[in-house]
């Protein structure tokens, strides 16, 4: 480790001074989490109170209603209250006589909750109950005639999880049937095949009441749908609903999939690297496959909105179209064409690529479909390595081709597209251990060669540096090279403190240049101990 000169004050590189600064920001980090725990923890209790407050005002509306009933078909008399105390009987006519507003309330879409107390209550649950991690996975899967995936796309999605990753997420299985003995048949099968991660807290598995679910019996036939899919497709907004609230206080992250997909490696990482990037922005939905429900994530915050607004037209259309109405809503302004809605809707719908899940399943949970659905970005190649680094302002003589901007590589969303770098050309960044990769798959003979790397000290340095490294004309010192597309190494510590580190081209290139990645070691603690700059100059100039 080396350290920067930080804000024109000079830092000593004093390895205790650096590691009190270390343990002190991940104490802090520690304690950000927990506190994170906490806040959500308080928001289910707080969600709990105001789901049973909202039961028990409901309860006593009925009884007024009742009371109201009574009342009238007595047309008043004293008669029908003489059971009762005077101050009794004069509490229930003012009752009676009060029009309260009414709340609306999950109850009012299904009434039917009402009668039955454990309703919202998961009939199975199996597993831990892990809360306070990064993300939640959740996957409902129902009875399949044909075939059933739900243990392919388990395997895919814990295969290829790390042993960190494994214990900051927690995967879901809703099974959306109210027959108990196949409910039951599902959860010994995997019981047997994934009991390492049910022990582990990794795996959950929960099924609703049967009081959950309404009459779907005289549903209305819309869009051209038949009796049978109209009952499939809002069978389903009501599944997704159980599962979303189930979830809503277990993480910071929910991952919307389904029960027939694989996953591309390092998918967790990518996933959550790229939303950490995001945190700023105001964004509701990820997306992490073009096809259906499939690898859509959400806020935790944002699952409440989201399962009122699906209960509200649950019977209406199905899932795809109620979160494409939920952003229209949101941000569409009637008075505008539809190019600038979906404008307006992308800020906050981003789409990731290339795909992290593909569908698999060629037989639907519907009866008699078959679906050939296959995402074409899935088989594309990951063209730049999602990653997050510290603040730092960067800027480039470079032309840039197509949007591919230094900022967005610099955060992790794309690659760097330069046309033909000539000696003189520059990037620059702010940020110990310096890692320069460039090309990609596609157009992997666009990569910087002929390029050194370079670094210059805060203050003259000693002998046995001099005598290590050549040293440019403009006191820079060059520490590293880029060979085969790729520059990587560490910065001697005698070197302490440094101000830039400089990558120089110093012959014209006949191809472009990409450059697919630009990380550090530390990533999460450099923020607070270093400033650090990167630079493209020519050996014979001066950085400014």
């Amino acid at each position: 480790m080396f350290v920067f000169n930080l804000e024109n004050r000079v830092c000593q590189p004093e390895a205790e001074t650096d590691w009190v600064s270390e343990q002190t920001f991940v104490t802090g980090f520690i304690k950000l989490v927990a506190y994170q725990r906490e806040f959500h923890a308080l928001k289910e209790r707080l969600r709990v109170a105001e789901h049973r407050t909202l039961q028990r005002s409901s309860e006593l509306n009925n009884i007024l209603e009742q009371f109201r009933r009574v009342i009238a078909e007595t047309n008043g008399s004293k008669d029908a209250l003489t059971n009762f105390s005077d101050e009794t009987q004069k509490l229930l006519k003012e009752l009676a006589s009060r029009k309260p507003l009414q709340v609306p309330n999950i109850y009012h879409h299904l009434p039917h909750l009402l009668n039955n107390e454990g309703s919202l209550h998961p009939a199975v649950h199996v597993g831990l109950g892990r809360t306070g991690v990064s993300m939640v996975m959740g996957i409902p899967t129902v009875k399949r005639k044909v075939k059933s995936y739900l243990a392919e796309t388990l395997h895919s999605l814990i295969n290829k999880l790390s042993p960190e990753e494994k214990h900051d997420c927690v995967i879901i299985v809703f099974v959306g049937e109210t027959d108990t003995e196949y409910v039951q048949s599902v959860v010994t099968g995997l019981e047997k095949e994934f009991s390492i991660e049910f022990s582990s807290g990794l795996l959950e598995v929960i099924s609703p009441p049967a009081s959950y679910y309404p009459d779907l019996k005289d549903l209305k036939e819309t869009f051209g749908d038949s009796r049978e899919r109209v009952r499939w497709r809002t069978k389903q907004n009501l599944d997704y609903s159980f599962l979303m609230m189930y979830a809503v206080s277990k993480g910071v992250y929910y991952v919307q999939l389904e029960d027939d997909i694989v996953a591309k490696p390092n998918y967790f990482a990518t996933m959550k690297n790229f939303a950490l990037q995001l945190s700023s922005e105001d964004w509701m939905i990820l997306e992490f496959s073009q096809l259906g429900f499939i690898g859509k994530m959400f806020q935790a915050p944002d699952l409440n909105l989201i399962v009122e607004f699906i209960l509200m037209f649950y019977k209406e259309k199905p899932i795809d179209w109620l979160l494409d109405h939920i952003l229209w809503v949101k941000v569409c302004n009637p008075e505008k064409d539809a190019k600038h809605c979906e404008r307006q809707k992308s800020s906050l719908r981003v789409r990731f690529r290339p795909s992290l899940f593909q569908h698999v399943g060629l037989h639907s949970s519907l009866a008699g479909k078959i679906q050939k659905l296959t995402d074409k970005d899935f088989l594309k190649p990951l063209l730049h390595k999602i990653h997050v680094n510290p603040p730092a302002e960067v800027s480039t003589s470079l032309k840039v081709y197509q949007g591919h901007t230094l900022e967005k590589t610099y955060l992790g969303e794309d690659f760097f597209w330069a046309i033909n770098p000539t000696a003189g050309d520059y990037v620059l960044f702010k940020f110990d251990k310096f890692l320069f990769r460039s090309g990609n798959q596609e157009h992997p003979g666009d990569r910087i060669e002929n390029t050194t790397v370079e670094i210059l000290p805060f203050s003259e340095t000693g002998p046995k540096s001099k005598e290590k490294y050549k040293r440019t004309d403009d006191r820079f010192y060059r520490v590293g090279q880029f060979e085969k597309g790729v520059a990587e190494g560490a910065v001697d510590t005698s070197f302490n403190p440094v101000v830039a580190l400089r990558l120089s081209v110093v012959q014209d290139s006949a191809v472009w240049a990409i450059l697919s990645e630009v990380s550090q070691s530390h990533a999460i603690i450099c923020p607070l101990i270093f400033y650090i700059m990167f630079i493209f100059y020519p050996a014979e100039c001066y950085p400014v």
